[in-house]
Formats: structure tokens, sequence, C-alpha cells
């Protein structure tokens, strides 16, 4: 099941909890907690060039029952950000609910208008770093309930304008959501040590010298 992010912050405590300030952060190891202003944690990740030789959708397992309760990835994102909880039938059908898109600043009623997006697209991942991992990491970041920002629940319109464009290329229609996004973006790179490229690093910097500097806590994944 998706945990609350005070409770995945929580669970993260219980175990290995290392607190860190930059430039440690590069150095911390699967289990610690990195707490960092968000421009300090963008400065912490490795600048390269991206380099997508060999990728495949398919190499990233996504949308399993890792807690074989029944529910897909994709449906624990769905019950987990529903404004208005829907009923749950069998096989984790979902009837009822509603939803608000950050991407776009708007509500749903049906499940099937939403997409879930993995905020830093899979593709995205492959070129930063996730052509080096194994199958089961691959699939684990595909699958990532375990911190609330990896994925969202978005309209499908956006998800597919977004697509697996970086934020140098592709912003949120909605204004307001932006360094929230550029915030979560961070984050998530940081979660799962991959590298950001010159243009999006630059554009990443450019977002959050026009927001309030806060502190990210993150967990990292590997």
């Amino acid at each position: 099941m998706r945990l609350p992010r005070i409770v995945g912050v929580a669970a993260a405590v219980v175990s290995t909890l290392t607190v860190l300030l930059t430039p440690g952060a590069a150095h911390a190891a699967p289990g610690d907690t990195i707490v960092l202003p968000a421009r300090d944690a963008l400065a912490a990740l490795a600048v390269q060039d991206e380099d997508r030789t060999g990728y495949e959708r398919t190499k990233f397992r996504h949308w399993v029952d890792a807690d074989r309760d029944g529910c897909s990835t994709r449906s624990e994102v769905l019950i987990e950000e529903a404004v208005t909880a829907p009923e749950e039938g069998a096989n984790c059908a979902l009837t009822g609910g509603s939803w608000y898109s950050p991407y776009d600043d708007t509500y749903f009623t049906q499940a099937r208008a939403l997409d879930i997006d993995h905020l830093v697209p899979l593709a995205e991942a492959w070129d930063s770093g996730a052509s080096a991992w194994t199958a089961a990491e691959r699939q684990a970041y595909a699958n990532d309930l375990d911190d609330a920002r990896a994925l969202i629940a978005v309209s499908a319109a956006s998800n597919r304008s977004k697509a697996d464009q970086d934020p140098s290329t592709w912003q949120p229609p909605a204004t307001g959501y932006r360094c929230t996004y550029a915030t979560d973006w961070v984050v998530i790179k940081t979660r799962w040590a991959l590298a950001v490229d010159p243009a999006e690093q630059a554009a990443l910097a450019e977002s959050l010298d026009s927001c309030p500097n806060a502190s990210i806590e993150v967990t990292r994944a590997r």
C-alpha cells in the first residue's frame, strides 16, 4: 500500500537515519535521509550528458502489485491521491471518486481520465544513470510508492504533453505548481542518485531561483 508522505519519512527514520548536509549528499547510502535546501540539493547532483542508447520502456516493469493486495501501483496512487475516495470493487476496480491534476489545475471525476506520471520519466531516468541498474532496481523505481513525490496522478493530456521531457523543455501549464515541480524533480533525482544534464540543471536553477529555498527531506533509495 502507498504510504502517506509523513509515514514514509517516519519509516525511513526507524531504519538507518543519517541527516546529511551538502556536499555529503553525494556520499549518501541507501536508507540515509538527506536534508538540504533545494538549491543546495540541486548543486549536489552530478552533472553529465545524457545517453539514451538501449532504452526501452519495457525495461522498467511497472504497475505491479508489490504487496499483493489486489491493487496495482496505478490503483494505489489513485486511491492515495483521491480528493474524494473512490469505491474499491473486485480486483481493485475503482468507481466514483474525484482527483485534482496539479499540472493543469483541473479536477476529474473519472479515473480513466488520469495517467500516473513518473515525475522524472522512465526514459529520463535511463539517460541519467538507470541504464546501469539491475532489472529489480528499475522495477523499484517505476513503482516507487515509498516517496509520494515519485508518482503523481495527473490529467492524461498533461502527462502526454510532458512525455519524456525534462524541465528544460517542459513545465507544468499551471504556473503556480512550477516551484513544487522543480523541487520534487530534484528530490527524485537525489533519492535515486541520478545525474542532471547541463540544460536540465540550468532550467532547474532558474526555476528554483524564483522560488523560496525550502529544505527538502528525502530518503535515498539507492
